[in-house]
């Protein structure tokens, strides 16, 4: 994680501060558990609360850090460091309990955090891609296959498309949330022979989380895979867009660019440059969020019931992911809010090949006035190549192709080279997309 790249509600969620609150209140919780049980005095879960519920300041985070230097045990330092402002009271903390009831039921509360933060990104993504849908539902423009122009499409046809797949990542990020959202609060090798599973069912429900059904000491990290693999599509998604965005941006074709603002440089060696910085930056934002998935993948084959060979990746994917992905959705939020779209152009390359992206309606049409498919596009190819060539319009070669002509008529001819024919279906789709 680095700055630049960064938003301080996503930082905060992987701050000490509040990493250490975490592990407090799974710990009071707990107590308060046992308490219940008759384990510990209800006097030392009450004075837990009272005298350890303090804000982890960044001189009681450099006081954990001391102690950890010593004991190199990140968990024994933290109730260490919690004795102190605690008192005698302090050695009924972390009965019957393992350092990976806290370290992942504090995962499980941090990665809930962050995803509902990245669906609050989401959200506001989808409103701009709806909101510039509708400005260009009708804006008529052309499509491409493998980079070549092929039939027309619409402005609005592409952010609805990226609407529907960004709404598809907010299930599946749902999901994702859902099933890393479990607590494990059951002790050495998960057998809840020093704890009972009543206490582990009363964190989960004060930290909003679901009981894990068996956590071998540690909770299943095919949770933690499927997490980071959704963030990964996600940024998948993210670098479409992009690269749709830096080839709309393209000297050659300049449909549409980012917004340049006054004051903005492009080069510094060439004045006149307007690049795609933005997207380009979040096409390499989605590889860095895309390269956590693997590791994520490989931490789900831990040795028998615990080792600690996932633990230095979560540290590092779970913070870096989840920061960078949110910074990233935020900016393309932005990107997509303020993207300029240039008509004529759009029209201009419409029209750049003389009517060719009408070349399949006459080939239809000619079938069902009764010439056989091959010989259709024989007709048609023979007519397209010259325009590709250079050798005219594509509708007055038709015209003047006596045996097209004969087959369907001049004016049969010209009434197949209809804009409207190919975007007659917008509405509906608009309606499958935003009405559904």
């Amino acid at each position: 994680m680095i700055q630049r790249y960064s938003r301080p509600a996503m930082v905060a969620i992987w701050a000490p501060e509040n990493r250490f609150r975490i592990w407090f209140e799974i710990e009071a919780h707990a107590c308060d558990a046992q308490a219940k049980l008759g384990v510990i005095p209800a006097s030392a879960a009450k004075t837990i609360w009272e005298k350890g519920d303090k804000p982890y300041t960044a001189e009681r985070v450099a006081r954990i850090d001391e102690i950890e230097a010593v004991t190199k045990h990140d968990v024994i330092a933290f109730t260490t460091e919690l004795a102190e402002h605690v008192g005698p009271d302090s050695r009924f903390v972390h009965q019957g309990m393992t350092s990976s009831d806290v370290l992942d039921t504090c995962l499980a509360v941090q990665l809930k955090q962050a995803a509902d933060l990245l669906l609050a990104d989401i959200d506001n993504l989808l409103h701009a891609f709806k909101g510039r849908a509708y400005e260009t539902k009708d804006l008529a423009c052309m499509g491409r296959s493998h980079g070549i122009h092929a039939e027309p499409v619409t402005i609005g046809l592409k952010f609805a498309g990226f609407y529907a797949e960004f709404l598809r990542n907010k299930h599946r990020l749902e999901a994702a949330r859902a099933d890393i959202a479990t607590c494990a609060i059951s002790g050495a090798v998960g057998t809840f022979a020093n704890i009972d599973p009543s206490v582990e069912a009363h964190v989960a429900e004060k930290l909003g989380l679901a009981v894990e059904p068996l956590s071998t000491q540690v909770i299943p990290r095919d949770r933690h895979a499927q997490f980071f693999a959704t963030l990964g599509v996600i940024a998948s998604s993210i670098e479409r867009v992009a690269t749709e965005i830096r080839h709309l941006q393209r000297t050659e074709v300049r449909e549409a660019e980012e917004y340049f603002s006054p004051g903005q440089k492009g080069s510094s060696a060439m004045p006149h440059k307007r690049n795609p910085v933005l997207t380009e930056n979040l096409t390499g934002l989605a590889r860095m969020v895309r390269s956590a998935v693997v590791p994520a993948m490989e931490n789900v084959a831990l040795w028998h019931e615990r080792d600690i060979s996932h633990s230095s990746v979560e540290r590092m994917i779970g913070p870096d992911a989840t920061i960078t992905l949110d910074f990233a959705l935020a900016r393309l939020t932005n990107v997509v809010a303020n993207l300029v779209i240039y008509p004529d152009a759009v029209e201009r390359n419409l029209n750049q090949l003389g009517g060719l992206i009408f070349s399949q309606r006459v080939l239809l049409t000619l079938t069902q006035a009764g010439v056989s498919r091959e010989d259709a596009y024989r007709l048609v190819q023979r007519n397209a190549m010259e325009v590709w060539n250079g050798n005219g319009q594509f509708l007055d070669l038709l015209q003047n192709d006596k045996e097209v002509v004969g087959h369907l008529g001049r004016e049969k001819i010209a009434e197949l080279f209809d804009l409207g024919y190919h975007t007659k279906h917008v509405d509906t789709i608009f309606k499958r997309v935003f009405e559904a």
